[in-house]
């Protein structure tokens, strides 16, 4: 996945070495968690299994060997393209070392990040929303008409503070 233009900052400027380096030299070209290999069509079940044509039997999301499925692949499995993502283990882009990035297909990757996705859309919500009542006051549009404004007495009067000025 590309880097954003807004966080091309965040990486060090040997970031398309040091990705090389961790997805095809130390991983060997496959998934550091589940052993799917790079650049490749893989079939899959949808619920992790997948075919591993190299080593000619089924594996699960974690990498292990398991049974042949029993419901009819032809109907429920699809072919993917397989790409290899150099991935920061503590979602610190700044943080480069290598015992923090790791090799992992689309996946892999997504299953991981997906509780710091989930943190920082909370984030990003109540951050707005925060914004939206400090400048611009409650939202009776948006379905959150229990807001109701801020009292006058509670509001400091600015007009009397700036009346003796002139």
């Amino acid at each position: 996945m590309p880097i954003r233009p807004e966080h091309v900052f965040l990486y060090p400027i040997d970031w398309p070495q040091l990705s090389h380096l961790v997805r095809f030299v130390r991983a060997g070209g496959r998934c550091e968690h589940c052993g799917r290999p790079h650049g490749q069509r893989v079939f899959h079940m949808g619920d992790g299994r997948w075919w591993d044509e190299g080593r000619s039997y089924w594996r699960n999301g974690d990498g292990r060997r398991v049974r042949r499925p029993t419901e009819d692949i032809l109907s429920f499995g699809k072919w993917t393209p397989v790409v290899l993502a150099c991935a920061h283990l503590n979602h610190d882009p700044s943080d480069s070392a290598l015992h923090q990035l790791a090799a992992l297909c689309q996946r892999c990757h997504m299953i991981y990040d997906g509780p710091e996705h989930r943190r920082r859309r909370w984030m990003n919500a109540h951050y707005r929303r925060a914004l939206g009542d400090l400048f611009y006051g409650p939202y009776p549009m948006r379905g959150a008409d229990w807001i109701t404004p801020t009292p006058i007495s509670m509001l400091d009067d600015s007009r009397s503070l700036y009346a003796n000025v002139r």
